[in-house]
């Protein structure tokens, strides 16, 4: 809730009243229908209860997919002022807009319009038009996260990862299977349940780094310690994860306290970049992880895993990649980093592996799951629909929508191949000899 001075208050208050009476302008009505005709769907839009407009489809007679109520006209304002289609994200988290209807139909709107683009003929009415809207008492003009540090620095990365992993444990046990894995699950098939997919994913890693009884394993952002766990418990390894949350870290302490683990699995709180400097692990993986770190950042990534891993020894680099260059600028990019997810980055496959080279690794295989990952975050978002009393209960109902709207976003990037995902195993150049299988097959046995 927005907590406001007296005079903010009062000033709120005028300028309550001055909506009440400003009407659409039909310069803005004549932008709105050029921009918004094209969609796949009827889209209802009403302005402070004053104007009520259809836009997209043609059949008029059917009811509108989607209603959006924008509850005062300086959300315009700010909208066509700053040209920042996330100014509507901020006006909803405010309160000011409402929506009703399925929440997905939005996806093709942001993916159809992704940046506010105003002719240079309508430039001039439009900017007069919005200014002489009504003002809001605060800005809502969406703006990055800033805390004065310098990006993919040791402090802002722990500071970006516990904003999206610290929402509390209880928050991703509502949506996830009950092993808490937030990463691609692997379907045998289309049918099969999340829960059996995950552990399936969990198994086909050991066997990729071909674990024995014995050996040590490093797990770089261990997440909740699930695949950890399956290695200690079902191929007898020593286990070592890192981790920057430290909701994360309590679950996994408590955890290997409840199984009796604690003489065959730690967990640390540890930035990947404070790892061992000489060889100490059998095995390296690391799932989910390699999204946070910065392509800047890949040589010490890279690096740090190649240094802490005995000669002879695997490393699986399992991450999501984008299928084009991006830079951050587009509206879902900046809309996840800014409400989900702070200071993520992608980067093309080739990129990744390229760096990995001129480090020092040698790229063994290269597994795509694209379509897993598709299916993980349709079950997901369905598990989130199906609590999401739950997790409104925990987020506030306008920010558990936006998280639902981001999985199923993130559902369709990878269905529609804007975003994919691979499994990389990668060992060592300096190792000359080869120990390892002569196909795939050798590893999924």
């Amino acid at each position: 809730m927005l907590n406001l001075s007296k005079s903010s208050q009062v000033k709120t208050e005028a300028n309550a009243q001055e909506a009440v009476h400003c009407k659409l302008p039909a310069g803005i009505h004549r932008w709105l229908h050029t921009l918004l005709s094209s969609l796949p769907f009827k889209l209802r839009i009403n302005f402070w209860n004053q104007d009520s407009y259809v836009f997209g489809a043609e059949i008029r007679e059917t009811l509108p997919q989607l209603s959006l109520h924008i509850g005062h006209p300086g959300v315009l304002r700010s909208l066509i002022l700053s040209q920042d289609p996330l100014v509507l994200i901020d006006g909803y988290l405010h309160g000011l807009i409402n929506i009703e209807g399925n929440l997905e139909a939005l996806i093709p709107l942001i993916q159809t319009h992704p940046h506010i683009v105003i002719k240079p003929l309508q430039s001039l009415q439009l900017w007069v038009e919005a200014y002489t809207l009504p003002q809001l008492p605060f800005n809502l003009k969406a703006m990055p996260l800033k805390d004065g540090q310098q990006i993919h620095s040791r402090d802002r990365d722990k500071a970006a990862i516990q904003h999206h992993y610290d929402l509390g444990n209880l928050f991703y046990q509502q949506w996830l299977d009950p092993l808490i894995v937030y990463s691609c699950a692997h379907f045998e098939h289309p049918e099969m349940s999340l829960e059996a997919a995950q552990a399936a994913k969990l198994d086909l890693i050991c066997r990729k780094l071909k674990l024995s009884p014995g050996e040590t394993l490093l797990d770089i952002g261990c997440g909740w310690g699930a695949l950890l766990r399956w290695a200690v418990q079902h191929y007898g390894v020593r286990g070592y994860g890192i981790t920057l949350s430290q909701e994360q870290l309590v679950y996994n302490q408590q955890q290997i306290a409840q199984e009796q683990l604690a003489n065959r699995l730690t967990v640390e709180l540890l930035d990947y970049r404070d790892l061992p400097q000489q060889p100490t692990f059998d095995k390296i993986v690391s799932v989910g992880m390699v999204e946070h770190v910065g392509i800047k950042n890949y040589p010490t990534y890279f690096q740090a895993a190649l240094q802490a891993l005995k000669p002879g020894g695997l490393f699986l680099n399992h991450g999501i990649s984008s299928s084009d260059i991006c830079n951050g600028s587009s509206v879902g990019e900046r809309f996840i980093n800014r409400f989900i997810f702070p200071n993520g980055e992608l980067a093309q496959l080739s990129t990744m592996l390229s760096v990995a080279e001129q480090t020092g690794w040698e790229i063994v295989d290269v597994d795509a799951w694209r379509p897993h990952y598709a299916l993980t975050l349709r079950h997901w978002a369905e598990n989130f629909e199906q609590a999401f009393d739950q997790v409104a209960s925990m987020l506030g109902e306008r920010k558990a929508r936006l998280w639902h709207l981001y999985l199923i976003g993130c559902a369709l990037a990878f269905e529609n191949d804007y975003e994919r995902v691979y499994q990389t195993l990668l060992r060592s150049k300096t190792d000359k000899t080869w120990n390892l299988p002569l196909s795939r097959m050798g590893w999924l046995s």
